[in-house]
């Protein structure tokens, strides 16, 4: 595969080229490419005719990355973003599509240029303003569990951790980031957040949000939330792993409706 450079991080590319819409694909925090493929999360997987672009976000996967929780906040994530369209899409919209960490790049390289996205599916976004505080200190937590015990007992306390209705049927997986990055990594999650409120109404694209129920990583609260505010927005909650079963689905109706407005225009 091919690798990006950004600074401080070699990211790991792969571009399925059927030509048609420009679409980009990322993952949640500790996942990667080929996770998500575990977690039935990669919803590129039914797309056909398209400029699909994957990678691994710094530090995760095949993606190098350094010791330094700021390297990890989500506005340096978006910034990578924005490189790599540059890159591989100059001068065009691009759909966009993500879980979690993944959304929220998505949300702050909209913001931070308005005219690169066609439209959005953004996926169990996660905690954000007034329920993150919270997330970021478990975050804190997890990284000094990961020093002090090893990514082993940390994997193993996740465990016990009961999981979404929406899941269940999913394999169970570990990590796909070096115990020697992981502590920064959660570090620099609990260091971010979603843009604010005001920012994320400017987001002026079609946006379909998926959330699922019972996850207190990811509580419907900011899906809804994040419909209220985003001016093109609709919205469907997962309750069962067959309802996750049509994201895929969805992310190709959403192309083909990014790509229909682009041939109009």
């Amino acid at each position: 595969m091919p690798t990006f450079t950004v600074p401080e991080a070699e990211l790991d590319v792969e571009l399925s080229d059927e030509g048609g819409h420009p679409v980009v694909q990322l993952h949640g925090l500790t996942s990667s490419r080929y996770r998500d493929r575990l977690l039935d999360l990669d919803l590129g997987r039914g797309l056909s005719g398209t400029r699909l672009l994957r990678y691994d976000a710094r530090g995760h996967g095949r993606s190098t990355g350094r010791e330094m929780p700021e390297d990890y906040r989500w506005t340096v994530l978006a910034d990578d973003l924005l490189r790599l369209l540059d890159h591989w899409f100059p001068g065009e919209k691009v759909h966009g599509v993500g879980p979690s960490m993944g959304c929220g790049t998505l949300l702050h390289a909209a913001v931070r240029d308005p005219g690169r996205f066609s439209g959005l599916t953004l996926l169990v976004p996660p905690t954000a303003w007034q329920t993150r505080l919270a997330k970021s200190e478990d975050y804190v937590k997890a990284a000094e569990v990961v020093e002090r015990f090893g990514l082993d007992r940390f994997v193993a306390a996740g465990r016990a951790v009961p999981r979404p209705p929406a899941t269940v049927n999913a394999p169970e997986t570990v990590p796909d980031v070096s115990e020697k990055l992981l502590p920064s990594l959660f570090r620099g999650a609990a260091l971010t957040d979603l843009p604010t409120p005001e920012e994320v109404a400017s987001i002026d694209v079609p946006t379909t949000v998926l959330a699922w129920v019972d996850d207190a990583a990811h509580p419907v609260s900011t899906a809804e939330t994040l419909v209220g505010l985003l001016p093109r927005a609709t919205l469907s909650v997962a309750r069962t792993p067959t309802d996750v079963a049509r994201w895929p689905g969805v992310l190709c109706d959403d192309v083909a409706r990014s790509a229909a407005v682009r041939h109009r225009g």
